[in-house]
């Protein structure tokens, strides 16, 4: 039994699975996520670590057979510098993090972002390793000499785990990776300042690759000495093998943290002059891709506007309820991150606005102007990566249904739900299974998914709300400033 481990920002679950896909025991704790002063977001490795042991401990024990398998997914981005042991040599730095803003706008000015892009097909953001990076040269230079690896979440855990120093080509995309070759671009390195810390990048796992687990972690976890181990991709790409993209030019949306929209892609070239925003994943396919668009905006917005007006989430499906589609003409933009946005625009000074308010405007129509406002980001991001096939979604925001019926409606197409939650941890156990020699049938786990129509008394009117949406999008971006 491989039990798929994805390891998120705030969460951890463990799922194991049968046959067909459907969960037969799970568990989950929560991660620890410090929002220090200055925008800084970091985690601790030994906590996330702990996370993981907690959560495969407790399978383990409520399983009728013995483990055969560990498959790590989990965040992606952000910077996890560890020593030759795999120990944190600092704090890891979350992808929330803003304190590489002013770096980014820098580097935005400079022309080295489009550089970037032109040699990767992947935008640059704040939260990004290469931001960061910089942003601790040139501050605490000391912090990376004493690093031996600069990496990621799931990479991170995996050398806990089995000692093994690697990365999985997904996270690896991200910005330096040229997807036709599955290897790092040594110039869009340079253009950022980071040859003399080219060491500190791990070289690539080769596709199917397993690992094993080692004393310590086969002591930590109550496992065997040995057990094989798979680790990536990363929950972008895991969430979209999960959840049954299959097709060139289908596509997955995740509403999670952030509002992640991907579209697979047999085609590993690009426009080297779009703007720079997105990422270009390698997936566990030598011959696929990812195009992906994962806007900084999504449920985190959802949890702002609950503490902001004194409400639980469960309030949120009946206040869209009571509010009808364009939310009494109160409009909005939902960028409220503190590193503002990465797709399909990137500005780390984007801001949230309302505008269209008045004394009439109800707490009902704040929420659904926010929630519209998330959608039309999505169509945006969607248009970006060239969705044309199947549209599945998952995460979070499409538990709620009246939001994801506003997701059907503003995208205009059916939205296709897989049947059980966790599909990062299936899409990690999927590949898992595939490394190992012994796939599961996906036709059998796709089965039991259900449909979203939109309705098509609102797709019109939607229609007139994204013109709206993006005319006000083009008019902000000529006003914020750093």
């Amino acid at each position: 039994m491989i039990v798929g481990v994805d390891i998120g920002t705030s969460l951890t679950k463990a799922v194991v699975f049968d046959e067909d896909g459907s969960s037969i025991a799970s568990a989950c704790t929560p991660s620890e996520v410090h929002h220090l002063p200055g925008g800084r977001v970091e985690q601790d490795l030994d906590q996330v670590v702990g996370t993981v042991a907690t959560v495969v401990r407790e399978v383990a024990a409520a399983l009728p057979e013995p483990v055969s398998a560990l498959a790590l997914t989990g965040q992606g981005d952000g910077l996890w510098l560890r020593d030759e042991a795999g120990n944190a040599v600092h704090p890891a730095i979350s992808w929330l993090d803003g304190r590489a803003n002013t770096v980014l706008a820098k580097w935005q000015a400079d022309g080295v972002t489009a550089e970037v892009f032109r040699r990767t097909g992947s935008g640059m953001f704040p939260g990004c390793t290469a931001a960061i990076m910089s942003y601790l040269d040139t501050h605490e230079p000391e912090v990376l000499d004493r690093a031996a690896v600069a990496g990621y979440c799931v990479d991170a855990v995996l050398q806990r785990l089995t000692g093994e120093i690697t990365v999985d080509v997904s996270d690896a995309s991200l910005p330096f990776l040229n997807p036709a070759t599955r290897d790092y671009d040594d110039g869009a390195i340079e253009a950022c300042g980071l040859g003399h810390r080219r060491s500190l990048f791990a070289k690539p796992a080769p596709a199917k690759s397993v690992f094993r687990l080692d004393r310590r972690g086969a002591e930590l976890l109550g496992l065997p000495v040995g057990l094989p181990v798979t680790a990536g991709p990363f929950d972008l790409p895991a969430s979209a093998i999960g959840a049954g993209v299959r097709k060139p030019g289908d596509g997955i949306l995740t509403a999670g943290t952030t509002l992640a929209c991907q579209v697979l892609t047999s085609d590993p070239t690009f426009d080297p002059e779009a703007e720079p925003a997105g990422m270009f994943l390698c997936t566990p396919d030598e011959h696929e891709y990812l195009h992906a668009m994962p806007a900084m905006v999504g449920t985190a917005g959802i949890d702002w506007v609950c503490e902001l007006l004194g409400i639980s989430v469960e309030q949120i499906d009946p206040l869209l309820a009571s509010s009808k589609p364009g939310a009494r003409g109160v409009r909005a933009l939902p960028f409220l991150s503190v590193s503002g946005e990465r797709a399909p625009f990137v500005d780390a000074g984007a801001r949230a606005q309302f505008s269209g308010l008045s004394l009439e405007t109800g707490r009902a129509d704040l929420v659904r102007a926010l929630c519209e406002s998330i959608a039309y980001a999505a169509r945006h991001c969607f248009e970006a990566a060239g969705l044309s096939g199947q549209l599945y979604a998952c995460g979070g925001g499409v538990r709620s249904p009246e939001w994801l019926q506003i997701f059907a409606d503003v995208l205009g197409r059916p939205v296709v739900i897989p049947s059980d939650p966790g599909v990062g941890a299936r899409g990690a156990v999927l590949t898992a299974a595939d490394a190992l020699g012994t796939p599961y049938d996906r036709d059998r786990w796709a089965a039991n998914s259900r449909t979203v129509e939109a309705r098509p008394e609102n797709v019109t009117d939607y229609e007139r709300g994204y013109a709206d949406y993006q005319t006000s999008l083009s008019a902000a971006r000529g006003l914020w400033r750093l």
